[in-house]
């Protein structure tokens, strides 16, 4: 739910209503908020509490705030409150303090201030906020809400920012700067250590190490205890770098020009600017340090750190239209945060909007600072095993108990011996031995070019199902290389003209060399590469005015200049053509698919506007006469041959028009049509491997793209996406108009020709039968129409959709959205800032970018190629499976442990200090540390590891393996006792005190044994991993050592009793290679799935997964999809029309 304006005080307020939602933001998480006040009473009654607990009940309270709240507070308004209880929508808890701070009256000039401040009709205005993981939220009566701070600069219009074009007076800027974001500081090292300690893990650690130091394990608690501090600092240091490197880079400290109402300019610190200011762009640029709007003048900003795209972007004045102003609608007017301004010319002007977290970069940084929880079963199960061993513990504290109150031990040794048992069953760390594997696989990826700012989602990579590829850049090369020119005009196409030099002077030459957003930046061309190879092919040269100089200006008549561009002196022969300058310059937009410019010839003569852009969206913007009949079949004929095409078109405008002020609407509307521009884009030679790898793997791949749907299947074929001999079926949907029902259809052709015979070939090659396998293409309109008119129908589409073209970026991100509504996990591999949204949404986003680590998405890979997927998929199963491996060896690991202490308790006895230290520090940690340490497969299988903790393998594999490390330990037991030689134990004495003793001496070597052989038996390779078996060999061959022909020092430092009968100690061997057979045969079983008896046992359950459930409905349904028959909505009737 959302705060709305009200009359009445609401019972509970919420936060910021949902921002605009923009192309490089997360998504605001509603946050429900619900005020308290102190109760007096309640308080002191809690330190008292707090004081006779010894701090334990105010631990409980932090671990749990919303019990802290409600035992010391009573409910109240929002609008009164002291304390706000805020539950995001994943059930989590947090606690704010609401403050205050004093306003001077004639600061709230605004009804929005006034609203915001002027509470219980004080004398002096108070402002109310709380601060939130970096955010300010501060409480708006009229919105009967706490609202974001930004919230007060998000209903500008653009006629408002024009406004703040002469500038702030300082008196506003100091009384904005109030209720403006202040500089995020770092917690102190105080602070950030005390959440440490108070972490579950570490209050369990000193738990332990206090038990410990009671029941006289003084190394064992001493060595624990420094690897905790050191633990503890290493964490400290980590998170306080972090912490420091990601608020600098949000924001950034610099000084920078303002323009003051006064009309004085004045340099302050970026620190000190709030939404509103005037800032001057230097003509050298800089790194800009807030979001602003560009209100005049042009930028080429580099925009990698946010969108990976390396291609600087040129930005343009905003247009002083009327309407709501929209990062998102206007992001070519926008300069973002932490983006760099490499160059500025034509006196560039920008008004802030957004500072600190509030700006683009800023909000993705918060994201990463505080990240949402990661929805995937493995932690969660984790958990949930955690629990359980909780629950053994209990039993094993009863049991010991019960045993220990038999002998004559006083009660206080009791009870430190029956907690003792918690503290060996729940494993302290067990929560670090499972990062393990993420953290080398990390490690790998990076010395790979793969970086990672997301690690767990390393895990999350082994579990993706389908890979969604942009075309463009990624699939295809980067550059393109021109093939030729088709002109064009109501009487029909001309021949094609391979080299665009050769075309006669006029209107589309014109076109090509001026249609297009490059800069010049120290005297090289910088921009697109399309436009770049497109200008280079004309031969004309690129000039911008330097400085100040009106040189150019007073050429074309006066005009403000942006660029010139000349022609070669002769072309072939003809006439010497005449310079042109563009004076007005609309970039191009993805949701527009064009761009055009405005021009002018010596004089200022001849003005004329140009516009490149789809061949569809320029067609349907030009007058109908002008369009050759032949355009649709033409452009067919270039794009399924995969060729890139442009369409050009120009208008003449009148001499009276002022160009300066001309809009776009204007200048893009009733167009002459001039051509076609075509272009060979060629796919790179690892796309093939690769799309062939995952296809092998059974890993889907699919297309997004925002060029032409033809030209994505051809790529598609040539790709491997769709084989030689599958078909393609096209979607085509459209929205209900005035005069008629939405409506979907597929069919074999583009435009439907031949679509009829098409499907009767279909049939009787048998395609619904299973003769040929089909894959689904679809644009982005036909997309929009499906999803909002034919939502019972897009999951079928989605399940074969293989091409999705003219994709706007939008749309991207909500087809990876609807695919993980599936149940899919989606990978998405992109390189610009079409694909940033669809990036952030996947479950595993990777973004082409030289740039070493980029915001756009959890992993930045060096390469220009999509090599980098399967390595992720192969690194995120290998650390996954480690992951597995390593949680499933700490549980037995504990579990050994737990056998030996209880068996021990029943013979009066315990392993001694130095021997627990032995198992703990030496042989487990080297034996996980080795565990953690092989490299990933060669090769991508296509089974994909478990994620599940608690699946009937895992549990019955530790049950067996659990019994039968009992029998083994036991059996050790007993054989000793059968000796003739045995000597039994002092029995006045418990515990340690008697040691050395048989008893000890033979449970230690079988248990330090069952260790290893745990290590190798639960350590799974192929297919996912490099096998590490000759280390854990090695490390059997030394405990052969010690068990056979043990050093007296160690035997005696260890407590060891000596045994001279070698018979006895082979016949300890023989009982531990007996335990490693069957321990061995029995995990061989259960993964070759011997367990799947017991499945046909129940009846057969459907999958979890809907993706699978869709799967078999489709292959038993051989009438999908209906060719040429058109389909209603299900809901849609009649009357929907009026």
């Amino acid at each position: 739910s959302t705060g709305s304006p009200a009359q009445e005080e609401p019972p509970t307020g919420l936060c910021s209503p949902s921002p605009k939602k923009e192309p490089h933001r997360k998504p605001q998480t509603h946050m429900d908020v619900q005020g308290f006040k102190w109760v007096r009473w309640r308080v002191w009654l809690c330190r008292i509490g707090a004081l006779l607990s010894l701090g334990l009940l105010l631990m409980l309270f932090h671990w749990n705030p919303r019990l802290g709240v409600l035992v010391r507070c009573v409910s109240c308004p929002p609008a009164i409150a002291e304390i706000l209880l805020l539950r995001d929508s994943f059930g989590h808890h947090y606690v704010v303090e609401v403050l205050t701070e004093e306003l001077e009256g004639s600061e709230a000039d605004s009804s929005d201030w006034r609203d915001t401040v002027q509470l219980h009709k004080e004398q002096v205005p108070m402002l109310r906020y709380y601060l939130f993981e970096g955010m300010r939220y501060i409480w708006m009566a009229r919105k009967g809400a706490f609202c974001r701070v930004s919230v007060l600069n998000e209903e500008w219009t653009c006629a408002d920012l024009y406004g703040y074009r002469e500038g702030l007076s300082r008196r506003e800027q100091d009384s904005r700067y109030v209720t403006s974001v202040r500089p995020a500081h770092c917690s102190p090292f105080s602070v950030l250590g005390s959440l440490q300690v108070l972490n579950p893990f570490y209050v369990f650690q000193v738990f332990s190490i206090v038990l410990w130091l009671a029941d006289k394990y003084y190394y064992y608690a001493a060595c624990i205890f420094f690897i905790s501090l050191i633990s503890i600092s290493v964490s400290l240091y980590e998170i306080r770098k972090q912490s420091t490197m990601l608020r600098s880079m949000a924001q950034l400290i610099t000084n920078v020009t303002v323009r003051r109402s006064s009309g004085e300019e004045d340099s302050v610190s970026s620190v000190e600017l709030v939404p509103g200011d005037c800032v001057l762009i230097p003509q050298e640029g800089l790194l800009l340090p807030c979001d602003a709007v560009l209100l005049a003048g042009e930028c080429m900003v580099n925009e990698s750190i946010l969108t990976g795209e390396s291609i600087p972007v040129m930005k343009t004045p905003l247009p002083a239209a009327a309407g709501r102003y929209s990062a998102e609608a206007q992001q070519r007017h926008t300069l973002f945060g932490g983006t760099l301004c490499i160059q500025a010319r034509g006196g560039a002007i920008a008004v802030v909007t957004s500072t600190g977290f509030y700006t683009a970069k800023g909000e993705l940084i918060s994201s990463i600072l505080y990240p949402q929880p990661i929805n995937f079963r493995f932690y969660q199960d984790a958990m949930k095993f955690l629990l359980f061993l909780g629950g053994v513990a209990l039993c094993g504290t009863i049991y010991s108990i019960v045993i220990l109150s038999r002998t004559n031990i006083m009660w206080w040794e009791l009870l430190i011996r029956g907690l003792d048992i918690v503290t060996i069953v729940v494993p302290p760390a067990l929560p670090a031995a499972i990062t393990t594997g993420t953290i080398y696989a990390q490690r790998r990826l990076k010395e790979q070019g793969v970086y990672c700012i997301s690690p767990p989602r390393i895990n999350i990579c082994g579990k993706v199902s389908m890979f969604c590829f942009d075309k463009t850049g990624t699939l295809t090369e980067e550059g393109l290389d021109v093939w030729g020119v088709v002109e064009g005009s109501g009487a029909g196409f001309s021949e094609i003209v391979p080299d665009p030099r050769f075309l006669p002077q006029g209107p589309m030459l014109s076109a090509l060399a001026c249609c297009h957003s490059v800069a010049l930046l120290g005297g090289q061309p910088l921009g697109d590469p399309l436009e770049l190879k497109m200008i280079e092919s004309t031969g004309w040269e690129l000039e911008e005015p330097s400085g100040d100089d009106k040189t150019l200006d007073l050429e074309f008549g006066g005009h403000r200049v942006l660029a010139v561009m000349r022609p070669p002196f002769v072309v072939y022969g003809a006439s010497i053509n005449q310079a042109v300058a563009l004076v007005q310059r609309f970039p191009f937009s993805p949701s527009l698919q064009r761009m055009s410019v405005v021009t002018v010839a010596p004089g200022g003569k001849s003005s004329l506007a140009f516009i490149k852009g789809a061949p569809e969206m320029l067609a349907s913007l030009c007058q109908k006469e002008s369009v050759p009949a032949q355009f649709s079949n033409t452009l067919h004929t270039f794009v399924s041959q995969g060729f890139r095409v442009l369409a050009l078109g120009y208008k003449p405008l009148h001499g009276q028009t002022d160009l300066s002020s001309i809009k776009r609407e204007e200048v893009e509307r009733d167009v002459q049509f001039l051509g076609l521009l075509v272009m060979k884009n060629l796919v790179k030679k690892e796309s093939a491997e690769v799309i062939d790898t995952l296809r092998l793997a059974h890993l889907r791949s699919v297309m997004v793209t925002g060029d032409n749907i033809l030209t994505a299947v051809n790529v598609a074929q040539a790709c491997g996406m769709v084989g030689t001999d599958e078909r393609v079926i096209f979607v085509h949907a459209t929205p209900q108009t005035d005069q008629s029902l939405p409506s979907l259809r597929f069919h074999l052709g583009e435009e439907g020709a031949g679509a009829i015979q098409g499907s009767e070939d279909i049939h009787s090659q048998g395609l619904y039968q299973g003769g040929s396998k089909y894959h689904l293409a679809i644009n982005g309109m036909s997309f929009s129409a499906l999803c909002d008119y034919f939502p019972e129908y897009l999951p079928k589409v989605l399940m074969r959709g293989t091409v999705y073209a003219r994709m706007a970026p939008e749309q991207k991100t909500q087809l990876v959205k609807e695919l993980q509504k599936l149940n899919y996990r989606v990978g998405m591999c992109g390189d610009g800032a079409n694909d940033c949204g669809a990036l952030r949404a996947a479950d595993v986003g990777v973004s082409l970018s030289e740039a070493e680590a980029s915001v756009a998405s959890p992993f930045t890979s060096k390469s220009d190629n999509i090599s980098c997927v399967p390595l992720l998929i192969r690194e995120g199963r290998c650390s996954l499976v480690t992951s597995f491996s390593l949680f499933k060896y700490m549980a037995l690991y504990s579990l050994i442990q737990f056998t030996s202490v209880l068996i021990l308790y029943t013979e009066k006895t315990n392993l001694g200090d130095l021997q627990f230290l032995f198992f703990d520090m030496v042989l487990v940690t080297l034996l996980a540390i080795v565990m953690g340490k092989g490299g990933p497969s060669t090769e991508l299988h296509p089974q994909r590891p478990p994620a599940s903790l608690l699946s009937l393998p895992v549990l019955a594999s530790l049950t067996l393996h659990t019994l039968l490390l009992i029998l083994g330990q036991v059996s050790a037991l007993v054989i000793t006792v059968s000796q003739d030689w045995f000597v039994p134990l002092n029995s006045t004495m418990s515990g340690a005190n008697n040691l050395p003793n048989l008893e000890d001496t033979s449970v230690f070597a079988l248990s330090g044994y069952q260790y290893i052989i745990m290590a190798v038996v639960v350590t799974k390779g192929y297919p996912y991993k490099k096998p590490l078996h000759c280390l854990i060999f090695i490390q059997r061959g030394v405990w052969y050592w010690l068990v056979l022909a043990p050093m007296p020092f160690i035997r005696k430092l260890l407590k060891l009793y000596v045994i001279p009968d070698m018979n006895f100690k082979m016949l300890l061997v023989a009982l531990a290679a007996l335990n490693f057979i069957t321990c061995f045969l029995l995990e061989v079983l259960i993964d070759h799935g011997i367990l799947n008896c017991l499945y046909l046992l129940r009846r057969r359950k459907q999958s979890k997964k809907q993706y699978k459930r869709l799967d078999v409905l489709l292959s038993e349904s051989p009438s999908w999809p209906p060719l040429d028959e058109p389909l209603a909505p299900i809901q849609c009737t009649v009357i929907g029309l009026s």
